[in-house]
């Protein structure tokens, strides 16, 4: 941030810092030259400047003797001495390190060098170009790469013979397409701060920006009895799993998690995978494989782990228009009853927002024989009374009365789905994928699913954390529903300064801006003037023309922070000149943003179900959040076999003290008062012990 900021003065002076879109300088002012690690990217891009390059010298040479002019000082000498380290001629990497002169002189003589080395390089690649173009005959001989001398073999060129395919040159092209259709991905360096969700620091450490995209959705990644629960696991288990499922790493934390999702959403079995992208891909790749003349029907927003999966399998695949129940019948009526068919679709399209029609779908499957393979990837932990997803969250009320009885409720949605996909790296805020269903057709995709056979199982503290995450939501309805509060407010308060937000009713905050460019400048001043995240979505994600910066709202961003967040996208969009909702609308719409029969829709929970989970009230700034202890101890309880009874914390021992001497207090308070006894001193000589009866 201090660095672009700094570059930010010279844009208008410099002219490559000018054509340069602040994102490009952001990467190249944080990632380190591979050819000379002590230099950025973009300072070993400075050295090929005829104004930079020697400015950079110049500056480089002054360091160094800054340094070496206070070597032989007498003072540096009990700097030295205090550290523990006399140096003298056997000075060791170790004794440098520990000295702050000694490390930032051996750090700037090799900055020095790397920028000497990449001046030089520019001024031999510039010869080379001119010898070359006079036609000079020793010009092959200056230019030749030396042999590199390997271990244990010969030596290598390191360049292929002529005529060959020229590899680097087909990568450099493929990613300057990337570059000019502006779909090139630009990965921020973002650090979530657990002590201070939903903050995060940049590349510095010291440089702090609120955190509005991530899929952490209910800040799980840092609830205190997520975290205790792998710091144990940790402790007794060790790191590593120790090898694949059927390979030393099949433990009692990865099948009773297994047992542990299969009971969430009331299914007999489930199975683990390392990602839902795997789960999905190995799923349905699988199923399409073994299947006899397998088709898939797919929806037209399914995510890519789907698409992969289907295109793996080999099978046929037919596209229905998104949501749209008539498209899909009209293709299922194409094929006949007897040919195996599953459709494929999601339940919270994480892009725009929307929810498939899940209850009609099913009755699409049944009347024309087909199975149903649900996503739930962003709406577990988020929707119903414990957390299962949409398919729970229709049945409300059914599954609320239930429990946490494992037992499917026939006839609901969710018994109705055939298969069901999840993830524990968003609303459980882990990571890992499963899939859930009957148990033959569990045990068939354990058999034959090379995603499943053929990695490494996760590590016992990440599949402990996940479990504790899922136990911890069956027994809180508290977050979720607050989440659902705050989205609300961010949506309305969006919607009264007219920020074009794409209708939905789950949770997902669609921030339309619908240019490449445009997203990623938005992008670029919500990071580097406000101290806002939030990526820009573009193609292939979305669809050309409809970029947007996708806003995730959590129960742990406050008030104030929500109304910086506004307020920062009012100003952004402002000083960009990016549409509004009145300009879409006189535009004819885009996504469905400036669409008046498109503009109200009423979200999935209700009023009625958020007061179920109590009094829910959006944080303000200083405030803790609020953990549930029935929950708490609802995950201690569980774990209890593998990990045993937890010790109480301090914080716990001292709640746990003013507890009962306020109880005490009460009691003495509602005791009869009477007259002072009066106490006679006890003579243990003159006691006189009598025995006493004691009933069997």
């Amino acid at each position: 941030m201090e660095r672009l900021s700094v570059l930010s003065r010279f844009k208008n002076i410099c002219p490559f810092l000018g054509r340069t879109q602040v994102s490009t300088l952001r990467m190249l002012s944080t990632s380190s030259s591979p050819q000379f690690p002590s230099l950025s990217c973009l300072t070993e891009t400075a050295t090929k400047c005829p104004i930079m390059g020697p400015a950079l010298q110049m500056r480089s040479t002054q360091l160094v003797a800054g340094y070496a002019s206070v070597a032989g000082q007498e003072d540096v000498q009990k700097i030295h001495h205090s550290k523990g380290i006399y140096p003298g001629n056997l000075a060791s990497d170790a004794d440098i390190t520990k000295c702050p002169h000694a490390s930032a002189a051996r750090a700037a003589a090799r900055m020095a060098e790397e920028l000497t080395a990449a001046a030089a390089t520019e001024k031999r690649d510039m010869k080379a170009e001119k010898a070359a173009a006079g036609g000079c005959p020793f010009h092959k001989a200056a230019t030749a790469p030396k042999p590199v001398e390997m271990h244990d073999t010969h030596p290598v060129t390191g360049q292929r013979a002529s005529g060959t395919f020229n590899y680097g040159q087909f990568y450099a092209t493929e990613l300057e397409k990337k570059h000019k259709d502006q779909s090139y991905r630009y990965f921020n360096n973002i650090n979530r701060l657990a002590a201070k969700f939903p903050v995060a620091h940049t590349a510095n450490v010291k440089d702090e920006v609120q955190v509005w995209c991530a899929n952490d959705y209910l800040g799980m990644g840092n609830n205190p009895v997520v975290l205790e629960t792998m710091h144990r696991t940790l402790d007794k288990y060790g790191a590593g799993a120790g090898g694949t499922r059927n390979i030393a790493g099949n433990s009692a934390l990865h099948l009773s998690l297994e047992k542990e999702l299969a009971s969430l959403h009331r299914k007999p079995a489930a199975l683990v995978f390392s990602s839902c992208y795997v789960a999905n891909d190995a799923t349905l790749s699988t199923l399409g494989s073994k299947l006899p003349d397998l088709v898939y029907f797919s929806d037209a927003s399914n995510h890519a782990s789907m698409i992969q999966g289907m295109r793996h399998s080999g099978a046929k695949k037919v596209i229905f228009k998104h949501n749209d129940l008539e498209d899909l019948e009209s293709k299922l009526k194409m094929w006949p009853r007897e040919t195996p068919k599953v459709i494929a679709f999601e339940s919270v399209y994480s892009m725009c927002g929307s929810i498939g029609p899940i209850k009609e779908i099913c009755d699409l499957a049944e009347k024309y024989g087909a199975l149903t393979f649900l996503d739930e990837v962003h709406a577990v932990g988020l929707y119903g009374p414990r957390g299962a997803g949409v398919a729970e969250h229709l049945d409300f009320n059914a599954h609320l009365e239930a429990g946490q009885n494992s037992k499917a409720i026939k006839g609901s949605v969710m018994d109705r789905v055939d298969i069901i996909t999840g993830t524990l790296g968003k609303a459980y805020g882990t990571v890992g994928g499963y899939v859930a269903g009957s148990k033959n057709f569990i045990d068939m995709i354990r058999s034959y699913a090379p995603g499943f056979i053929f990695t490494t199982s996760l590590p016992p503290a990440t599949v402990a954390g996940a479990r504790a995450s899922v136990i911890y939501q069956k027994h809180h309805m508290g977050d979720r529903a607050l989440k659902q509060i705050n989205v609300r407010k961010v949506k309305e308060k969006l919607a009264a300064i007219d920020i074009p937000v794409v209708p939905g009713p789950s949770h997902i905050v669609p921030v339309l801006v619908g240019n490449a460019g445009l997203a990623k400048a938005a992008s670029d001043k919500l990071l580097v003037e406000h101290g806002i995240y939030v990526q820009a979505i573009n193609y292939p994600t979305v669809a050309v023309g409809e970029e947007r910066l996708r806003v995730t709202v959590t129960p742990r961003h406050t008030s104030e922070q929500i109304d910086g967040l506004v307020k920062a996208l009012d100003t952004v969009f402002t000083e960009l000149s990016i549409n509004r909702v009145d300009d879409w609308t006189k535009l004819g719409g885009c996504a469905t943003v400036g669409v008046p029969e498109a503009s109200t829709v009423e979200p999935i929970w209700t009023d009625a179900q958020i007061n179920m989970a109590g009094n829910q009230e959006t944080l303000h700034d200083g405030q803790e959040a609020v953990i549930d202890t029935a929950a708490v101890h609802a995950v201690h309880k569980e774990f209890e076999v593998l990990l045993g009874p937890t010790e109480m914390s301090e914080m716990g021992r001292e709640a746990d003290a003013v507890v009962l001497a306020e109880a005490m207090e009460l009691a003495a308070n509602a005791m009869p008062k009477s007259a002072p006894h009066a106490y006679i001193p006890f003579n243990r000589a003159e006691a006189t012990f009598v025995p006493v009866a004691v009933a069997a």
